[in-house]
């Protein structure tokens, strides 16, 4: 599918899906080479930045919230000219979306200055697509702060899955965003040939949006360890707890059992069996040696 928005002497065309006709036409509309027309078609494994003599070609992926919580990768590539922005992707991205009806009513290029090259659309462009990653990175830690209650709420056997979930979110986001680094580092030390020196503090922000995301990512996940840690603790102290009354139980059943089976052995000489009233006996017997047992444990604190 192709959208063809114009600001001005501006154009962003954008591709999602698209198919063969569609970018045979924009490669002949602004002269793409054919390996650049070739990238366009298909997902691509590793992020980069190509220069051109009258283009600049980057690949970035974005982390993607699906409708159920979990995370994908998506590719979205740009192809910057002087006075065109070609952007493509293969499925439908939020935040492109949301960026086109801004473009549409012309809201976000307010300033003359703004519009002086293509650029500037890319630049707003991706602040936007940073944004839509913070705003997944706020998602995590809200999920995070959730698993912190649980964990002293006494949930901590719950916990264990929730955190993983939150530590598979946050590894796949700090994955994908990481070789954004080298691109945008490529971009900023290269890209006044192209853009020109006035465009070089734009892109210095841009790394500053990056660097803020994956700053955040690197503490929640931080947090995440944190938390696990102390999960952990709480778990295994809640076993050994769990080991140590069974203990007590086992130490304190057993005898009683074992005298209970002797007093009750069918010999000639038993001196309690027959007896009028053994079975009170017996009983008596088996609650003061258990009585006894619980004082003994409790002095020694092991109750």
């Amino acid at each position: 599918m192709l959208s063809r928005q114009k600001y001005g002497e501006l154009t962003w065309i954008d591709l999602e899906s698209p198919t063969n006709r569609e970018v045979r036409d924009i490669a002949d509309e602004f002269g793409l080479i054919p390996l650049v027309a070739e990238e366009l078609l298909l997902p691509s494994t590793k992020p980069r930045v190509d220069f051109y003599d009258t283009y600049t070609y980057i690949i970035l992926h974005f982390p993607v919230f699906q409708h159920s919580h979990t995370i994908f990768e998506q590719e979205i590539d740009f192809v910057i000219g002087r006075n065109f922005l070609i952007t493509t992707h293969y499925a439908a991205i939020e935040p492109i979306h949301k960026f086109s009806k801004i473009f549409e009513v012309n809201s976000i290029l307010g300033k003359s200055a703004v519009a002086e090259h293509a650029g500037f659309i890319f630049f707003n462009m991706l602040k936007k697509l940073y944004h839509d990653v913070e705003s997944q990175v706020d998602h995590s830690k809200q999920d995070l702060l959730h698993i912190e209650e649980g964990i002293f709420d006494g949930h901590e056997v719950k916990m264990v899955k929730a955190i993983s979930r939150v530590a598979r979110d946050l590894l796949n986001m700090r994955q994908t965003i990481e070789p954004h680094r080298e691109v945008l580092k490529t971009l900023e030390a290269e890209g006044n040939r192209f853009f020109g020196d006035p465009f070089i503090p734009y892109l210095r922000t841009l790394a500053n949006e990056y660097y803020r995301v994956h700053n955040q990512i690197t503490r929640l996940t931080d947090f995440l360890h944190e938390l696990r840690e102390t999960n952990n603790s709480l778990l295994s102290t809640k076993e050994n707890e769990t080991m140590r009354v069974l203990t007590i139980m086992a130490l304190l059943t057993f005898p009683l059992s074992l005298m209970v089976a002797i007093l009750q052995i069918d010999t000639v000489h038993n001196p309690i069996r027959g007896l009028p009233g053994d079975f009170w006996i017996i009983l008596g017997a088996v609650v003061v040696t258990g009585s006894g047992m619980i004082v003994y444990f409790k002095h020694r604190k092991w109750l």
